[in-house]
């Protein structure tokens, strides 16, 4: 199939599927004429590239768990495994610090309202 058929049958653009060839997580063979040309492991290659994306996972982080698919071992699993655990221990860490960056947000909102109260009460009196 052609480039744009993947992309249909995969939900992604056209732009998409050769942004993933381009970081060399996705292959495909040419046509005498240059054409891209996929089989349908590629449509399953795709949507997986697209949940491990879904999973905040990077690129170079997806080109490292490829192995595991490409070559299945017990090695290349527990690599897997690990790195996806490191992944999500990076994410446990961003979230934690968008709670504080939230709350000190909130603390800021919290501030300005008392703020304001102060100034309604300020121009009652004037």
């Amino acid at each position: 199939m052609r480039i744009g058929e993947l992309a249909s049958r995969a939900g992604v653009s056209v732009r998409s599927v050769r942004y993933y060839e381009e970081q060399g997580l996705l292959t495909s063979t040419r046509s005498p004429s240059g054409q891209r040309h996929y089989t349908e492991v590629e449509v399953e290659r795709v949507t997986l590239i697209q949940r491990l994306y879904a999973a905040g996972l990077s690129s170079r982080t997806i080109t490292e768990l490829l192995p595991c698919i490409d070559a299945a071992s017990e090695e290349n699993s527990d690599s897997a495994l690990e790195r996806m655990a490191l992944e999500r221990e990076r994410l446990t860490t961003h979230i934690a610090d968008l709670v504080r960056t939230r709350d000190t947000l909130d603390e800021l909102m919290a501030a300005n309202r008392r703020h304001r109260e102060t100034l309604g009460t300020a121009q009652q009196a004037d």
